[in-house]
């Protein structure tokens, strides 16, 4: 219960003021704490009007990649240092685009990084910050520091054959880090994401060509980690959280390089055996293995050989930015990029000796695991939808241009500086 009665008030007592009078100076300890009370109020004190009545240009100013800029737009390129993402990086900085790589240098190369900023040295162009997806922690550290408009997310392991060998590699690599990425677009508001697939998720369709609606049934790790991914952006995509602009491209079998000479393909020396047919093609021009060994004479193909769509990289980033461009926020669009044309391995083999001017010595093994015997895309609905069209179809032309960068960069990216790896 509250108390009924009320106690009689009591009286304050006086203010008591402070001077140094007051101090007991003969107690040396007592004064010691005062005198270094004192110094420590005085020594804050100066801080503060230090600070307060610094100029404007002494104290640091944000980051342009921090902010969002009206009428600048902001893009994550994820894997941005490989062969197909420092080509995407090209264009978008050609295009005035604010660009922000994120490579673990696993498999690109910091060369093709110093290309780009000696192509772009002016503030707030470009930047590139060596991390890996698979840490969810310097992600999401990487999205709070900077302020992204979209992300292209290219960041893969991506070899048929080493999948085979290491498939828990690529389901993380793949799976797990494009959950990594899409959780830190999800947390940091980041609506837009142009989503690098491809045909190998198609598996061996019964018929050809490939449409989008064509079922996906992929026989190897890769193509089988790319459409889960795939399949998770989908469904966080429907979410009510979601309200993003995505598109997933599906592409084939890429070629080709810069066609001024700035950038190239230059894998790992010990993934050539995994590489693309045209790195093997001109590794043996080069004379850096005895010969090229194509896998697999015995398919149901007109001359027995693999039939691939080969798109140049130079069309296929045009794809991309095309993409970025048309993505509307709560739609989802899916794209093949191709040129619409199969092309045999011998038919690549015979156009790229006269590309080089090199005859090649060919030699024939069995069927490398994993493969399918034949993959041509139906380019239609990116014709009509995005008003894209494969300007680069030419085989032996784009086989020359990527020869002429090979043959200046015969140890990769040697020659722009350190080559890492």
């Amino acid at each position: 219960m509250l108390p009924t009665g009320r106690s009689r008030p009591q009286p304050r007592p006086a203010p008591r003021s402070w001077s140094f009078s007051d101090m007991d100076l003969s107690d040396p300890k007592r004064n010691s704490r005062y005198l270094s009370k004192i110094i420590m109020v005085a020594l804050l004190t100066a801080m503060c009007v230090v600070m307060l009545t610094q100029p404007p240009c002494h104290r640091k100013a944000p980051s342009v990649f921090s902010i969002h800029e009206l009428g600048v737009t902001h893009v994550l390129v994820t894997g941005g240092a490989g062969y197909i993402g420092s080509h995407a990086a090209l264009r978008l900085l050609k295009d005035s685009f604010r660009v922000t790589i994120v490579d673990n240098l696993s498999r690109g190369n910091i060369g093709a990084v110093k290309v780009l900023q000696n192509l772009f040295p002016d503030p707030g162009r470009l930047q590139f910050i060596h991390a890996d997806l698979g840490d969810p922690i310097a992600v999401n550290r990487i999205f709070a520091e900077n302020a992204f408009d979209a992300v292209m997310h290219f960041a893969a392991v991506a070899y048929v054959g080493e999948s085979t060998l290491e498939p828990l590699r690529y389901y993380h690599n793949i799976t797990a880090n494009t959950l990594v990425v899409l959780e830190a677009m999800a947390t940091h508001n980041v609506k837009t994401l142009i989503y690098s697939s491809t045909c190998a998720t198609y598996g061996e369709p019964e018929k050809m060509p490939i449409t989008e609606e064509t079922p996906q049934f992929p026989i190897n790790p890769y193509g089988k980690a790319k459409k889960m991914a795939e399949d998770i952006i989908l469904d966080f995509s429907k979410s009510r959280k979601s309200d993003m602009s995505v598109m997933i491209l599906r592409y084939f079998n890429v070629i080709g390089s810069d066609p001024e000479g700035r950038l190239g393909e230059a894998p790992p020396p010990e993934l050539r055996e995994h590489g693309r047919i045209s790195g093997a093609c001109f590794d043996a021009a080069l004379g850096i293995i005895p010969g090229l060994k194509v896998k697999g004479t015995d398919y149901e193909t007109a001359d027995g050989t693999c039939v691939r769509d080969y798109i140049d990289v130079t069309d296929l980033v045009d794809a991309h930015v095309k993409a970025l461009n048309k993505a509307e926020r709560g739609k989802v669009g899916i794209y093949n990029v191709g040129t619409g044309r199969g092309r045999s391995v011998k038919e690549f083999v015979e156009a790229c000796k006269k590309a080089t001017g090199v005859d090649i010595k060919v030699d024939y093994f069995p069927r490398r695991p994993g493969d399918y015997a034949e993959v041509y895309s139906n380019p239609a609905r990116i014709n009509r939808e995005l008003n894209w069209t494969a300007q680069h179809t030419e085989l032996q032309e784009s086989l020359r241009v990527a020869w002429t960068w090979q043959k200046k960069h015969r140890s990769g990216y040697a020659d722009s500086g350190r080559y890492i790896f």
